[in-house]
């Protein structure tokens, strides 16, 4: 790709995308099908530049190997071409193995009670009445299933971290208007006050340890095995100076900041395919979260892996309607609301991850980082 001009690029990706990428940057908002839904008091819209990356090789549990192009949106200069660069990498080297569960969407309303006696029975009474709660929350939605309750008890608040499936959507509207109805029957038969639908126990948008811990959202595992010689040629550095950043910057510097991501910039990529998608913005600091492990192997390979805990993402829903981010979920073969489409979606985010955090990591390590945003980021030649 990079021999290609400009203009050959384009019809290459156009082909093989089979898309206009020439309409990407026509498309306009209808402020009618907007208002009310995504935005209100609506006086323009903002643009930001979209590019492409890839392809990104990756290969699923089912040992399903499939290739896609990252739509990426950002004003970030190097980060598409970093991207790429990983992408590469990863693809000689055989693509990359990814691992997802769905951890599932949370709302967490906090009860005031009359002390830790009456906590315990509203615990109680919400597990001898779940079927029924069950019944409410999926009556909202006939894409909603309700999975559990965790409870928190501490003084006079108990908190019920309510835990959903909602299918192909983020399903945050969904969640939420469910877990206000699950609250009021809980009030109706305990005459215990919801003092707040949401009691920060979600926790939903905002980094902590609890998420980091126990997900939200998906889990997404991803690793890869790249040849000396690949790191050699595409990163232009060596597996143990990549480990070695890793350890010192990755592990012990997010450590001793007292970090709650232990990676290089996870939000980055995240942030990138998001907003080219219609997600929603907030949640990329969920997507913060995560770790980056690497290993020299003993054929002096590298073992290079991410994992991330949180990552609240879907293809129906919010802003993927919107004409540009619809196009941008087409590129991925997504968006049209078949099952599984969240799973496959948090693959290729998983995925993108890997190659941007690996690319960065050994632009670090070879000591490169500097000029390619001189040149990439700055414009200078």
């Amino acid at each position: 790709m990079r021999s290609l001009k400009v203009a050959e690029r384009r019809e290459f990706l156009e082909k093989k995308l089979r898309i206009n990428l020439g309409n990407m940057a026509k498309f306009t908002l209808d402020p009618k099908k907007i208002a009310n839904r995504n935005c209100e008091n609506m006086i323009g819209a903002i643009q930001v530049p979209m590019g492409i990356a890839g392809p990104l090789k990756v290969q699923s549990a089912k040992c399903k190997v499939q290739s896609y192009y990252l739509p990426l949106a950002t004003t970030e200069g190097a980060l598409v071409a970093s991207v790429n660069r990983g992408c590469k990498a990863t693809r000689l080297s055989g693509g990359i193995n990814v691992f997802v569960e769905n951890v599932g969407a949370t709302r967490a309303p906090v009860f005031r009670v009359k002390n830790l006696k009456e906590g315990r029975k509203l615990v109680d009474w919400t597990k001898k009445n779940f079927r029924k709660l069950k019944k409410i929350a999926e009556g909202t939605s006939s894409y909603l299933k309700f999975l559990k309750i965790q409870p928190t008890i501490f003084g006079r608040n108990v908190y019920l971290r309510f835990v959903f499936d909602a299918s192909e959507a983020m399903g945050m509207n969904m969640v939420t208007l469910a877990s206000r109805k699950m609250a009021d029957f809980i009030r109706k038969g305990t005459k215990v006050e919801c003092i707040s639908v949401s009691g920060n126990l979600c926790v939903d948008k905002k980094p902590t340890w609890q998420n980091a811990i126990l997900g939200r959202g998906k889990k997404v595992w991803a690793e890869a095995v790249l040849k000396r010689k690949i790191v050699k040629e595409v990163l232009k550095t060596t597996p143990e100076k990549i480990s070695e950043v890793v350890y010192r910057k990755c592990l012990l510097g997010s450590a001793m900041a007292g970090s709650l991501g232990f990676n290089s910039h996870f939000a980055n990529i995240v942030a990138a395919i998001f907003l080219a998608t219609g997600q929603d913005m907030a949640h990329v600091v969920e997507g913060s979260l995560g770790i980056t492990t690497a290993e020299v192997l003993k054929d002096n390979s590298l073992y290079f892996s991410v994992y991330l805990p949180d990552l609240m993402i879907g293809t129906v829903g919010g802003g993927t309607h919107l004409p540009t981010q619809k196009e941008a979920l087409s590129i991925l073969g997504l968006g049209k609301g078949r099952k599984g489409e969240s799973l496959e979606f948090a693959r290729i985010i998983g995925g993108a991850v890997l190659c941007g955090e690996l690319s960065l990591v050994a632009a670090l390590a070879g000591g490169h980082l500097v000029k390619a945003h001189e040149v990439l980021g700055r414009g200078k030649k």
